[in-house]
């Protein structure tokens, strides 16, 4: 009786995690993601990809332009998981690649200012310093190792010079990535006047109180394991979430032989979604309250420019080529990135709080190493992981080993294993796995040192 208790248990916070998940993370920044990532691999000329991250770019060019880049990414390690899908699909070396899969999830602008506010600054600048230096790193080993491989690659995805100046991107896909970037970072940014709600409507529904309770008691939240209580507004867009799969794979999967009436279906509803996703949804006394932030008339003005670029200045083939390729990497992520979350969600469940302070209470190899591997059970998204690694610290985690878990959590979450092994193979991704480990470990004992 014992055991099914747990096991039940553990079922039933792993699916917590994965509802709470989808609910409150996935929406503003992933789908944004999917659809950058298909406009890449789709629209953008395979030279203008490998002349700055291509196998034969200087090193000085394309490892500090794939390292800087996650600065101007608010995303995570699911968000960048796409990205760096395209542009390796599009020619971009094996070093620049995982270099901005390293560096993006760990130093992107919301994850530093978040770790700077709630941990303190010298954790978020040796963030910054350290996860640049050894991403940098992770990519030239990688280059390294896996010369053969690269130059294969680079002969399988080239076909034409890949230094002619004549490669341009026309100026409507720059408009378009611009926008759709926009889309990303106006749904993330947690900036005071995209919170902001600036109209307020109470809609006399009675009886959402309750409803709310029901969705608490079965997903209790609870902070220290990272788990969010499912909302109200995230029962409904998990629910949008759901037709929209429906209508994508029925519209989706023949884009190539053109639209069909599904196929305006899911792009009405993955714009609905978006801009709901940004409303502020909130069960009152009184009734239902809408709140218009900043944020939905934000998104509301992107969406409607970006189907309005689409209309008038693409042709019909390269729309359905860019969502083609943004329905193919949803398929190939999606899944992987479900089971990773609910994985990971039974696994914070199963690990007891005291081996956290037993175990990376102190600033050696082994703790850090064990703070490392926090990151592969104990994944949380880039708003989630900072109050958790906070947690770690009151538990009696050490600032190194902390620094570490901070540093390998994007990168090493059972999720991300899976996808990167899906774009690179089995082989490539045991070696940057091992790598990751080593540098993430070593940042940590050399950040635990000074600090001492």
């Amino acid at each position: 009786m014992i055991v099914i208790t747990y096991i039940t248990n553990l079922l039933t916070t792993g699916l917590g995690s994965l509802a709470a998940y989808l609910a409150a993370h996935v929406i503003l920044c992933l789908l944004p993601a999917f659809f950058i990532a298909g406009a890449l691999t789709a629209l953008i000329p395979k030279e203008t990809i490998t002349k700055y991250l291509g196998k034969n770019a200087p090193k000085w060019v394309s490892y500090p332009a794939s390292a800087i880049s996650g600065f101007v990414l608010a995303v995570c390690s699911c968000t960048i998981m796409p990205l760096f899908a395209g542009i390796y699909k599009k020619g971009a070396g094996i070093g620049p690649a995982m270099t901005f899969l390293f560096v993006g999830p760990a130093v992107n602008i919301l994850a530093i200012s978040f770790t700077g506010v709630q941990i303190g600054m010298d954790i978020a600048i040796a963030r910054i310093v350290l996860a640049l230096i050894f991403g940098i790193g992770i990519g030239l080993f990688m280059a390294l190792l896996f010369s053969k491989d690269d130059k294969a690659h680079h002969e399988a995805t080239n076909n034409s010079d890949l230094f002619s100046k004549s490669a341009k991107i026309p100026l409507r896909i720059w408009i378009l990535l611009v926008l759709l970037l926009s889309i990303l970072i106006a749904g993330t940014l947690q900036v005071n006047f995209l919170k902001k709600s600036y109209i307020d409507v109470i809609l006399p529904i009675s009886g959402i109180n309750n409803l709310q309770d029901v969705l608490n008691r079965l997903v209790p939240p609870n902070p220290a394991l990272g788990i969010e209580s499912i909302s109200f507004h995230g029962l409904i867009l998990i629910g949008l979430l759901t037709l929209f799969a429906i209508a994508a794979l029925l519209g989706f999967n023949k884009i190539d032989t053109g639209f069909n009436f599904l196929t305006y279906v899911a792009l009405g509803l993955i714009t609905l979604t978006l801009i709901f996703a940004s409303i502020n949804l909130i069960a009152a006394p009184t009734g239902l309250m809408l709140g218009f932030t900043g944020k939905f008339f934000a998104e509301t003005i992107l969406l409607a420019s970006l189907w309005l670029l689409m209309a008038r200045y693409f042709k019909m083939n390269e729309i359905q080529g860019w969502l083609w390729e943004t329905w193919h990497f949803v398929q190939q992520i999606i899944p992987l990135l479900i089971a990773g979350v609910f994985v990971a969600g039974m696994a914070r469940a199963a690990i007891p709080a005291i081996w956290i302070s037993t175990l990376a209470g102190k600033n050696t190899f082994w703790a850090n190493l064990a703070g490392v591997l926090f990151g592969v059970f104990m994944y949380f998204p880039t708003l989630v992981e900072v109050p958790i690694a906070q947690t770690f610290l009151s538990l009696g985690m050490h600032r190194g080993p902390l620094l570490a878990y901070l540093l390998a959590d994007p990168e090493l979450s059972l999720q991300s294993i899976l996808i990167t092994n899906t774009v690179i193979g089995k082989k490539k991704t045991a070696v940057y796995v091992i790598l990751v480990t080593i540098f993430s470990t070593l940042s940590g004992l050399l950040f635990g040192w000074l600090i001492s």
